[in-house]
């Protein structure tokens, strides 16, 4: 997570995972056969481009200026979703919904790391929010997963 201080550094790396994140999403989305499952992992990945824009409204509270941006550009799905031995390309829907789960309890655990290194209440609050965001996108996995396991 390195180093991170003052309360508009850890709301720009929390931006940077947040983009990762819908990254991330959008790469499984064009991965999964079904368009139903390809719609909830779209829908996950605007709700983290929806986490962004919090984050950056919580930047601009401090007077700072947020560059205008459009959908953020990414990389090859490559980039997002592949470990060393390229299996994670060949995932099953099955595999992705474990992966995903994995992925949401991370950002749970960075959000409430960087908790204990915010300056400020307000700051805090919406760390705190934001964690509660990823927990609720774990639960959606894992009653997903539940059902395909039925």
């Amino acid at each position: 997570m390195g180093n991170v201080d003052s309360s508009s550094e850890i709301l720009e790396f929390a931006i940077s995972k947040e983009v990762e994140s819908y990254h991330f999403y959008m790469a499984i989305s064009r991965r999964v056969d079904t368009a139903k499952m390809r719609e909830v992992f779209e829908e996950l990945a605007a709700e983290e481009l929806e986490h962004k824009a919090k984050l950056e409204l919580e930047i601009i509270k401090t007077g700072k200026v947020i560059p205008a941006q459009e959908e953020p550009q990414a990389g090859p799905d490559s980039d997002y979703i592949v470990d060393e031995d390229n299996a994670l390309l060949d995932m099953d829907y099955r595999d992705m919904l474990l992966l995903a789960m994995e992925k949401e309890e991370a950002s749970f655990r960075t959000y409430v790391n960087l908790v204990a290194n915010a300056c400020d209440e307000q700051t805090k609050e919406m760390l705190l929010a934001l964690a509660e965001e990823e927990v609720k996108h774990k639960l959606r996995f894992e009653t997903e997963y539940d059902l395909l396991l039925k």
